[in-house]
Order: C-alpha cells, then sequence, then structure tokens
C-alpha cells in the first residue's frame, strides 16, 4: 500500500468487524470520526489516538497539537496525555530529553498533564516515532461529532490552507524549494508558519461553540481540506459543494505547491477547521473568529446525498477532487531526502 492513511475502502471494511456492545461507547470508530466519546455518568471521557511519523526536529510538539485538536472538535476541552516515544539505535541521551521535553511543554501550554506512556530505544528505525492518545472531557449537552452536519448548512474553514503541510515541506525539503526556484524568504516565512499562524485549533472550536450552535467540527490533517470534506460528507451521510474561488489557500503554500507541482488541496493541513452551521449565523461566527486573530471563510454548503460531492470551478461544476494519499507523503515517498 501507499505511504498515508489506510484507504476509506479498507479502512470502512475493518471497522465493520468491532462490533461494539458496550452501552457506554456513545461514539465509537467511523469513517471521518476521529475520537472516542464515552458516558462515564458525571462527564463524558474524549479519547484520540495519533501518531507523528514524518521526520521533523519538533515531532513531540506535534503529538500533543494534533491530539489537543481532535479533542477540541468535539466541544471538548484536551485534559490528560500519554505518549510513546520510539527513538532509533543513534539517538543520544541529550536528543531523549529534549523529545521528552518538547512533550512536557506543549502539554504545560495547554492545560493537560502528562500522565504516562512508554519509550524505548527501538530496531529498524531511522528517526523517532511519537505516538500519543490524549483524553478530555466535554458536557453532555456540548458534545460535537463529525457527522452531526446538517443539510443546508453552510461550510466554513478557519485560517487556511494548509499550514501544516507547507511548514514541513520547508522545513524538511528547503533544498529542494531553493532548487526550484524559491526564494529565501517565501521558505522562511513557510517554516515559520508553524509559529506565527499554528496547527492547534482549539481556540478556533471554543469560539464556534461560545458563539454558534456547531453542526459539525473536523480538523483538516492527512489527505488536506478535500479529504477533510470527504470524510464531514460520508459521517453524515450527506453531499456537499464548495466554491474553488472562496477556498483561503495561503499565498506561501501556493508557492510551495507551483514549485513541486502539489495540489494544496491535498496537502497536510492541521491548523485548518472545518465547521458546519447555519447560514445565519455564519456572520456572527466569522466576526468572533475576527476578534481573536482567527480568519474564517465560508467555502460551501452541505446538500442532500443525491446531490454529490460538487467542486465549482473555473471549468463549471465537476466532482469534487479525490486525494489516493496526502500530497505530502506523495512528494516525500518519490522524492526521498538527501542525507
Amino acid at each position: 500500500m501507499d505511504i498515508g492513511k489506510f484507504p476509506p475502502s479498507l479502512l470502512e471494511k475493518l471497522l465493520k468487524k468491532t462490533g461494539i456492545t458496550d452501552p457506554r461507547v456513545l461514539l465509537g470508530p467511523g469513517l471521518g470520526e476521529d475520537a472516542a466519546v464515552l458516558d462515564l455518568s458525571d462527564t463524558l471521557l474524549v479519547a484520540k489516538s495519533d501518531p507523528i511519523t514524518f521526520a521533523t526536529d519538533r515531532i513531540g510538539w506535534y503529538a500533543v497539537q494534533v491530539n489537543a485538536n481532535d479533542i477540541a472538535c468535539t466541544g471538548g476541552v484536551p485534559r490528560w496525555f500519554l505518549a510513546t516515544l520510539l527513538v532509533p539505535e543513534h539517538f543520544t541521551e541529550d536528543q531523549a530529553e529534549d523529545l521528552f521535553t518538547q512533550v512536557l511543554d506543549a502539554c504545560t501550554a495547554i492545560g493537560v498533564t502528562l500522565i504516562g506512556g512508554h519509550s524505548e530505544v527501538t530496531y529498524g528505525i531511522d528517526r523517532p516515532l511519537v505516538s500519543g492518545t490524549m483524553l478530555g472531557e466535554v458536557a453532555r449537552d456540548s458534545l460535537v461529532k463529525t457527522g452531526g452536519a446538517q443539510e443546508g448548512d453552510s461550510i466554513v474553514v478557519t485560517k487556511g490552507i494548509a499550514i501544516e503541510g507547507t511548514a514541513l515541506l520547508a522545513l524538511e525539503r528547503a533544498e529542494d524549494l531553493r532548487k526550484a526556484g524559491v526564494s529565501g524568504d517565501i521558505i522562511t516565512l513557510s517554516a515559520e508558519l508553524l509559529n506565527t499562524t499554528g496547527i492547534s485549533v482549539i481556540v478556533d472550536a471554543q469560539i464556534a461553540t461560545a458563539t454558534a450552535q456547531i453542526h459539525s467540527m473536523h480538523d483538516v490533517t492527512e489527505g488536506g481540506l478535500i479529504t477533510g470534506l470527504r470524510e464531514v460528507a460520508a459521517a453524515s451521510g450527506l453531499g456537499l459543494a464548495i466554491e474553488e474561488g472562496s477556498v483561503p489557500v495561503l499565498p506561501t503554500t501556493e508557492t510551495v505547491c507551483q514549485a513541486l507541482g502539489l495540489d494544496p488541496l491535498g496537502l497536510l493541513a492541521s491548523g485548518a477547521m472545518i465547521i458546519t452551521l447555519s447560514p445565519a449565523e455564519v456572520p456572527s461566527l466569522i466576526a468572533e473568529l475576527e476578534k481573536q486573530g482567527i480568519d474564517g471563510w465560508e467555502i460551501g454548503m452541505m446538500m442532500a446525498p443525491e446531490e454529490g460531492l460538487v467542486y465549482i470551478g473555473r471549468e463549471g461544476e465537476v466532482e469534487l477532487p479525490q486525494f489516493g494519499r496526502d500530497e505530502l507523503a506523495r512528494y516525500f515517498s518519490q522524492t526521498p531526502a538527501q542525507i
């Protein structure tokens, strides 16, 4: 199989085998649903597990951010984190301490407690791998599901596309970009997206749930905006339509993707959130986001399932594109890093 997520058809086949019978599982595994929800009487416990496998010098920080995002997308608050740290044999103790400190500092910054996990030096890998499990809480009447979108909902996207993928390309493949004619200034700006714009959607989610009756939230991760939209539609049993001219592709992303022959709509995009809600509530949501320095764009609407998945672009209405794997994974696998 290609590098990246399991194909949706395979994942759907596997998930049908779960057969959950515990009534306390309010939300279990499903296409597009990135967190589980358990009913513990006094509170709802939200659980999420996600690894970071792309080489990066901030891998511990990433692991906390992406897991916290999926808790936030349920309307919940991330509380506790468990980390599994796997490092190669050539790793030093100083490097291991730095990795652990990244995790700890990232947890502290968002009010999360590191409560456990595992660490080991592992045979057969050439870079560190971090897998995290985040636990959080959400009030019973505040739970938001990816599959909660309703027909007629507007689709709003925050921040822009594609923050994480653009930053990783600048950090991991700066020489490729220079050879393709991208200026040093653009490469620096792209790498700094992790700090200037960031990949957390915790604040986005908090503003959304405090401002409007949100039907669905989903963070845009592997597979980019298009895959995220497809996941919302699949989980909700609906169709949708988006307008090409309304999609907020970041200028640096446009430059980087053109240079490397990538499509920004399929590029890893943590930091952006898909929100669906009544069209009447969109202006107040976007206004509240802007008060906190977060841009928001209305890019389309949810439709009846029989209307399909529609992309309205320069050539008129066509079927929404589909990416077999993330553009970052495709590029990394086709152009191995020079060591």
